[in-house]
């Protein structure tokens, strides 16, 4: 196993929760008030940027598991990583829980693409710091 690359995590981290203001504020504002209410809270800011190095910190290690040989000959690997964890783990579970809560479709397709892009974006992060 390899080292974990902590540059990448961290970067990825951030990354992933400049998106979440960006979806949820400039590009979909109907999200945020349905996520953030009508005041913007600090606590929800930090919640998701903790989620996100909690997901950057588990797909460096996955990163260093496979190795760095490896990955320079197979790049892919890093958003099969990233887009397959979003695609087969994170979206079905928000798929399944805004279900139950009666979510309207729509927003439930927001919601989804919103953590395939930030996935995808955490595996942009560690293939061009890997």
């Amino acid at each position: 196993m390899g080292a974990v690359n902590w540059l990448a995590v961290a970067v990825a981290a951030v990354l992933a929760t400049a998106i979440a203001s960006l979806w949820h504020g400039l590009l979909f504002p109907a999200a945020r008030a349905r996520i953030q209410g009508t005041s913007r809270s600090q606590s929800k800011v930090l919640l998701t940027a903790l989620v996100f190095l909690l997901a950057a910190i588990m797909l460096g290690h996955n990163f260093a598991r496979i190795g760095k040989p490896t990955l320079d000959v197979k790049p892919w690997l890093y958003f099969m990583q990233t887009g397959g964890v979003a695609l087969f783990f994170v979206i079905p579970t928000v798929a399944l829980t805004q279900a139950r809560s009666a979510t309207e479709p729509g927003r439930r397709l927001l919601d989804c693409g919103f953590w395939l892009v930030a996935y995808l974006a955490m595996g942009l992060t560690f293939w061009l710091l890997g």
